[in-house]
């Protein structure tokens, strides 16, 4: 598997050996992600520079020295928290304090601002297990995003990547507003409709999922079973559900006995989806 790039503050590398030994960090910078993520740091004069482009600058941020020698589109950044945003220098750039910019410092909140589909994280707010969660999960969809506009992007291409992701998206907050955008897709909108979808999914996904959204989505793909189970296996996977939204199991409890039932009974909108498994399994467990 191609690594994923992602941007980093020098700082977080410690003291790196001239060998290239993996940076001693927990968060994010650690054996695991080493084995998935390409590290690209940024000296502090260069992420002061991210910190002050204008909102018109691309919205990709590009790195080079990649192991291929050309431009790497990079498709994510850890930054190192330095103060934290008041409300009003939130609502200045973002409009609200929603979406779980109210607790990131003013920093990264204008990296956000420059480059609104580069998804952005503080050190010390990956220690977070949800955070770092959904740090990794937006990591992702850019990531398959890139693939997709590499690839050649074509209405049904975009159709698919959204059916792909609905379920994560639904866990996140209402899906319908994209699905609308995209009933009026056309051939000719093709390129206007797929910059404001991609813009609008990364600010839903910036919102932490809630259990009750889980337990939303988990009982959605519970509908895709109810010819398939019995009465027994029905009451046991609703009892499961049911402890999950409880807070008495983690998600990953309903989640495996659902991934269960379905290789007994494949369907394949559920296979294609990325909610079972967003991200690759040794970066850590799906929360919350």
């Amino acid at each position: 598997m191609k690594k994923i790039p992602i941007g980093v503050s020098s700082c977080l590398f410690d003291q790196l050996a001239s060998s290239g030994a993996i940076p001693k960090k927990d968060a994010v910078i650690n054996e695991a992600a080493c084995h998935f993520f390409e590290f690209f740091p940024f000296s502090v004069s260069e992420e002061a520079d991210l910190t002050v482009f204008p909102t018109t600058h691309s919205e990709a941020l590009m790195r080079s020295g990649s192991d291929s020698g050309e431009g790497t589109q990079l498709c994510g950044y850890v930054i190192k928290k330095k103060s934290l945003a008041s409300e009003s220098e939130v609502a200045k750039h973002f409009g609200n304090t929603s979406n779980g910019k109210d607790s990131i410092g003013l920093e990264a909140l204008k990296i956000m601002r420059n480059f609104p589909l580069l998804p952005v994280e503080e050190d010390i707010r990956l220690e977070d297990a949800c955070f770092r969660d959904n740090f990794f999960k937006r990591i992702h969809v850019v990531y398959r995003w890139q693939i997709l506009k590499k690839e050649g992007l074509t209405a049904h291409g975009l159709i698919e990547f959204h059916a792909r992701h609905k379920l994560i998206i639904m866990s996140h907050a209402d899906y319908r507003d994209l699905g609308q955008l995209l009933a009026g897709l056309t051939k000719e909108n093709l390129a206007e409709v797929a910059n404001q979808y991609i813009l609008q999914l990364m600010n839903t996904l910036l919102t932490v999922p809630t259990r009750a959204n889980h337990v939303n989505v988990l009982q959605h793909i519970q509908g895709y079973l109810k010819k398939e189970l019995g009465r027994d296996d029905k009451a046991e996977l609703c009892e499961l559900i049911e402890s999950y939204r409880n807070c008495e199991v983690p998600l990953i409890a309903p989640i495996t006995l659902l991934k269960h039932h379905f290789r007994k009974c494949p369907d394949p909108y559920i296979q294609a989806s990325y909610y079972f498994s967003p991200y690759p399994s040794a970066l850590g467990e799906v929360y919350p």
